[in-house]
């Protein structure tokens, strides 16, 4: 497991922990719907849809631009310009994990709010590989529901 990575003491690693995590927190996305004004994910699933869209687009854009701080730093590190480019590129590294995860959470909110399942997104990323790469077993879309553009 990565170094910055651990299992809190007394529990197990999980067989998948990008799995079991979108898992758990599209359940939790999910029965937000029920709670009240004062949660911010019910905000999203029920008021006005350009909230939460505008947010989606935002997180993507502080993606690219994390991305971009990462890409400016390693090319700093490349031609020798930058002190402490190493502290400053982990920083950086972990500012883009925090912003993918502020995307990822957002979408899943998407995908429940116009009923979208996690098994439908699965199947339809497993319809971008290959047989060989794709897992065995993996849902698929059926082809009447393959809409591209």
């Amino acid at each position: 497991m990565a170094d910055k990575l651990y299992i809190p003491e007394g529990e197990e690693a999980l067989d998948s922990q990008i799995g079991s995590s979108l898992e758990a927190l599209s359940a939790t996305i999910a029965a937000r719907r029920a709670a009240g004004e004062e949660s911010y994910t019910h905000a999203l699933l029920v008021g006005p849809a350009d909230k939460l869209l505008k947010k989606v687009m935002e997180e993507a854009g502080e993606v690219a631009l994390a991305a971009k701080d990462i890409e400016a730093l390693r090319l700093a590190q490349a031609v020798g310009s930058v002190d402490a480019v190493d502290e400053r590129l982990d920083g950086a590294e972990d500012h883009l994990r925090y912003e993918s995860a502020d995307v990822v959470y957002h979408l899943l909110v998407v995908l429940e709010r116009y009923g979208i399942s996690m098994d439908e997104l699965a199947a339809e990323l497993n319809a971008r590989m290959t047989s060989e790469e794709r897992p065995r077993g993996a849902a698929l879309i059926a082809d009447e529901h393959i809409k591209r553009g």
